[in-house]
C-alpha cells in the first residue's frame, strides 16, 4: 500500500509539472521537452539543452492587441495585471472551444497583444498528407486515364523527375518561397478548421461586450479619464503559413516561440486595423483558406505591398460591430460548447452572435463600395471618390437606424499636410480611409499607379 501511495505521488508531482510546464511554454514548448527526452548520450537520457534546433511548420497565427493600452497602464497602474487577466480568460476560453481538436493555443501574453497559434502540423507531415490525399484523387481516374498516364510517364521520366523535386526535399532545407508554394487548402478537413480558427476570434470580440467582469471595466472612472464611459476593445489581425518552431534565449532564460515572415505579417495586420477603422484584418492567405460560406461574410478592403516584400495581396475585415445588447443572446458554457461541437458552415448565416454584429451592413452598402474599390484599384479616383462617400454615407444611415449613436472605433485619415489620427463621428472607415488617401494626392493616380 505504500508502494501504491509513492507512485500515485509521483504521478500527481509529474502530472503537475507538466501541466505548469504546458501552460507556460505552449505548443512549442511541449515540443522542445519532448525533443530533449529524445536526446540520450550512452544509452541515457542527456541533461537538459533547451536551445535545440527548432522545426518548420505550418499554423494560423492572430495577434489580439488591446486597444487604448497605454492609456490603460497608466490610469490602472498596478491593476493592469488584472484587465489583462480578465480579457485572457475570455479569449483564451473561446480559441481554445473553437480550435479544432484543440489546435488553438495561446502562444505568447505580451502585455497588450496576445500571440494565437492554430498549428496545422509540422512541413514533413502536412506534405505527406497532400501526397496522400493527391494519390487518393488519382486513384479514382478511369482505367483509360491511367492507362494513358502510364504511357505518357514512360516517356517523360526525367521531366517527372525533376517536377518532383519539392517533395522529396528535406523539410528542413526548403527555402521559404517553396514553404509558401504549398497550397493548404488542398489539405482534407482546412477550411473548416480555418472557419473555427476564425470563428473563435469573433466570439472573443461577443465575449467582451457581455462579459460581465469586463463591463464592469467600461463603467470604471479611471479607463474614461475622468470625462465619460471607457469601453474596452480588441483588435484582430491574421495570417497563415509556415514558421520556425521553438525555442530563443540561452540556458539562463528561454522563450519558445514562433518566427517567420508570417507571424509578423499578422502582427501588421492587427495594427493596421486603426488605419482602416476595423476590428479585423485578414490576409489573403487566410481568406483563401475558409469555406465559401465564410468567405461571403468578408469584405475586401485593400491591396497592398506589405513592407519588405514586394508581393501585392489582398486584405480582408469581417465587419463586426459592438452592440450593447448582445447579451441578449448569452450562451451557457454547455450550450456554447454543443455549438463548437456541431459546427457546420451554416453557423455562417444562422448563428446569433454573428448575424447581430454584422446587421448594419447592407447589401446595397457592399455594392456600393465594391465599385468604388474596383475603381480606386484602377486608377479611376474621381468616380471611386464618388462611389466610397455614396457607400460611406449608406452605412452612416444604417449605423443610426441600429441606433449607434457613438463610434466604437478610431481610425486614421491623411490629409495634404501629415498623416494624422484623428476621431470619426461615425459612418465607414475603410471608405474614409481610402478617400482620404485619394485625396492627399490630389484625387488622381499617379501615372505609375498599379493598384
Amino acid at each position: 500500500q505504500l508502494g501504491n501511495f509513492e507512485t500515485d505521488a509521483l504521478v500527481n508531482t509529474v502530472t503537475t509539472i507538466t501541466d505548469l510546464m504546458r501552460r507556460c511554454w505552449g505548443v512549442a514548448g511541449a515540443n522542445i521537452i519532448s525533443a530533449n527526452l529524445a536526446r540520450q548520450e550512452g544509452g541515457l537520457a542527456s541533461s537538459f539543452n533547451p536551445t535545440v534546433p527548432g522545426e518548420a511548420a505550418y499554423a494560423l497565427f492572430a495577434f489580439i492587441g488591446i486597444n487604448n493600452f497605454d492609456n490603460h497602464v497608466n490610469a490602472l497602474k498596478d491593476e493592469i495585471m488584472i484587465l489583462i487577466n480578465d480579457i485572457a480568460s475570455v479569449l483564451h476560453e473561446e480559441v481554445y472551444r473553437w480550435g479544432y481538436e484543440d489546435s488553438g493555443q495561446c502562444n505568447k501574453n505580451l502585455g497588450g497583444a496576445f500571440l494565437m497559434v492554430y498549428k496545422i502540423g509540422a512541413v514533413k507531415e502536412v506534405i505527406e498528407k497532400l501526397e496522400q490525399a493527391e494519390a487518393v484523387i488519382f486513384s479514382r481516374r478511369t482505367t483509360k486515364v491511367r492507362r494513358r498516364r502510364s504511357r505518357r510517364a514512360t516517356s517523360d521520366t526525367k521531366r517527372a523527375s525533376a517536377s518532383s523535386t519539392l517533395t522529396r526535399t528535406p523539410a528542413n532545407r526548403m527555402s521559404g518561397s517553396h514553404l509558401d508554394s504549398i497550397d493548404l487548402s488542398s489539405l482534407p478537413g482546412m477550411r473548416a478548421f480555418t472557419d473555427r480558427a476564425l470563428l473563435g476570434l469573433l466570439k472573443t470580440f461577443v465575449g467582451i461586450h457581455r462579459d460581465k467582469t469586463i463591463l464592469e471595466w467600461n463603467d470604471d472612472f479611471r479607463l474614461g479619464a475622468g470625462v465619460g464611459a471607457a469601453s474596452v476593445n480588441l483588435s484582430f489581425g491574421m495570417d497563415a503559413g509556415w514558421a520556425v518552431e521553438g525555442a530563443v534565449g540561452s540556458e539562463y532564460k528561454i522563450d519558445a516561440t514562433y518566427l517567420s515572415p508570417h507571424v509578423n505579417m499578422a502582427s501588421r495586420m492587427m495594427s493596421a486595423t486603426k488605419q482602416y477603422g476595423v476590428h479585423f484584418l485578414l490576409s489573403e492567405r487566410v481568406q483563401k483558406l475558409l469555406s465559401e460560406n465564410a468567405k461571403g461574410t468578408l469584405r475586401h478592403l485593400d491591396t497592398v505591398t506589405v513592407k519588405g516584400s514586394s508581393v501585392q495581396q489582398k486584405i480582408f475585415t469581417y465587419d463586426a460591430k459592438v452592440r450593447h445588447d448582445f447579451f441578449l443572446y448569452s450562451r451557457t458554457e454547455s450550450q456554447a460548447d454543443l455549438d463548437a461541437e456541431r459546427y457546420s458552415t451554416s453557423i455562417w448565416h444562422t448563428d446569433q452572435d454573428l448575424c447581430a454584429m454584422r446587421s448594419h451592413v447592407s447589401d446595397e452598402f457592399i455594392a456600393s463600395f465594391t465599385q468604388g474599390r474596383d475603381e480606386y484599384l484602377a486608377g479611376n479616383w474621381p468616380q471611386a471618390i464618388e462611389l466610397l462617400s455614396q457607400a460611406d454615407n449608406l452605412m452612416y444611415e444604417s449605423q443610426m437606424e441600429e441606433g449607434y449613436e457613438v463610434p466604437d472605433v478610431s481610425y486614421r485619415t491623411f490629409n495634404n499636410s501629415d498623416d494624422r489620427e484623428e476621431l470619426q463621428d461615425s459612418g465607414d472607415g475603410p471608405c474614409r480611409n481610402l478617400i482620404g488617401y485619394m485625396k492627399s494626392r490630389g484625387g488622381v493616380a499617379p501615372k505609375n499607379w498599379v493598384g
